[in-house]
């Protein structure tokens, strides 16, 4: 396997991205579609998300620790540890201080009751028409979870999982290469293909991102709702790079390095795993937000997890929970054709903003 120079180039943006992006693990689901923290037992949001939901302008002073937000006539600045908010140039008290969870800002609830709600009220529609925007990505590899004699979650009327991720997996894979980009398939047929494999393929294949899909499961069958996770923070990268310097090769072209030493490779491939990291929750934050406004589901928000398919790539990797099969109600929509091409035309369109978000940020680290 080789990682070519336009990786190398990103992986100096990683800081910026953990700043700005991670989105921590979603512990309370809410009725308004957006995933929440207990922070000493008070409900905080991750502000990054509020913003994206309402089209709120945010930038973030890293020294000030000040965040501020902008939309049509209305200003809000807030700063991290303050229970002091400003406004439209008037002060409002906080019970509860402005906080960090998980590398991102997180406001109470009355922040978002009594500030956020008041000025930004109007939810815009961030679902873009098939083709609007050029996808600036070379090749996705797709991976269709369970198969063969795998089933996965298996609905009460008899819907099973492998099924439902295969087919949105197809309708993907179309439609990326109706876009002039490379789709790879861990399966196209129902076949099982171990987890292992399913690694060896995606980093095998000099793709420039993964994507699994699933059809989640509960005992509770009141539980519904769409999801994505990434690799969790738990998962230590350093020694997922020590291992992967033993036998993968970096192609690092127009670099020159006084010397070519294990741990050197290490560092790199450290770089190269938290960099990952930090996109792979960029993209998770973009598919919900697309599909807040394109699907009638509840949207859990993006989460955390240590999968094994996600601990093993090398690019940034993400796994989709499309819906539950063990819901009633969701086990009839993803039984339809028009569902699951609603679910593959926003996967696409996340990866679309993505992938202009990310090229965006490049052309401003110039």
């Amino acid at each position: 396997m080789v990682i070519g120079f336009n990786m190398y180039k990103k992986l100096f943006l990683g800081l910026f991205m953990f700043i700005l992006f991670l989105s921590g693990c979603a512990s309370i689901p809410t009725g308004e579609n957006i995933a929440t923290y207990s922070i000493g037992g008070v409900t905080y949001y991750p502000l990054v998300t509020l913003c994206d939901l309402r089209g709120v302008q945010m930038q973030y002073d890293a020294l000030l620790r000040t965040a501020y937000l902008s939309k049509d006539t209305q200003r809000v600045s807030l700063r991290v540890g303050d229970v002091l908010v400003l406004v439209n140039n008037n002060v409002k008290h906080l019970n509860y201080p402005v906080d960090i969870y998980q590398g991102t800002i997180a406001v109470p609830r009355q922040f978002k009751e009594q500030v956020f709600d008041v000025l930004f009220r109007q939810s815009v529609s961030v679902h873009r028409r098939p083709g609007a925007g050029k996808i600036k990505l070379n090749k996705v590899v797709i991976d269709a979870g369970h198969g063969g004699n795998d089933p996965g979650a298996i609905g009460r009327n008899g819907l099973k999982e492998k099924d439902v991720n295969l087919d949105i997996a197809k309708r993907l894979s179309s439609l990326l290469r109706a876009e002039g980009v490379q789709a790879v398939l861990t399966r196209s047929t129902d076949k099982f293909i171990s987890l292992s494999t399913r690694v060896s393929i995606a980093n095998r294949s000099g793709a420039d991102l993964f994507i699994s899909i699933h059809s989640n499961a509960a005992r509770s069958r009141s539980l519904s709702g769409f999801e994505v996770y990434y690799v969790a923070p738990s998962v230590s990268d350093s020694k997922r790079a020590a291992l992967t310097a033993r036998s993968a090769s970096l192609n690092l072209k127009d670099t020159v390095f006084s010397s070519d030493t294990q741990d050197l490779r290490a560092i790199v491939w450290d770089m190269i795993y938290a960099n990952s990291r930090a996109e792979s929750i960029e993209l998770s934050r973009s598919l919900c937000k697309v599909m807040d406004a394109s699907i009638d589901a509840n949207i859990l928000g993006v989460k955390n997890a240590r999968f094994q398919v996600l601990k093993g790539i090398t690019m940034p990797g993400i796994l989709i929970e499309v819906g539950f099969v063990s819901n009633l109600n969701e086990e009839r929509l993803l039984k339809t054709a028009n569902y699951r091409g609603k679910l593959a035309d926003g996967i696409l369109e996340g990866i679309r903003e993505y992938s202009q978000d990310m090229a965006l940020v490049e052309v401003s680290a110039r």
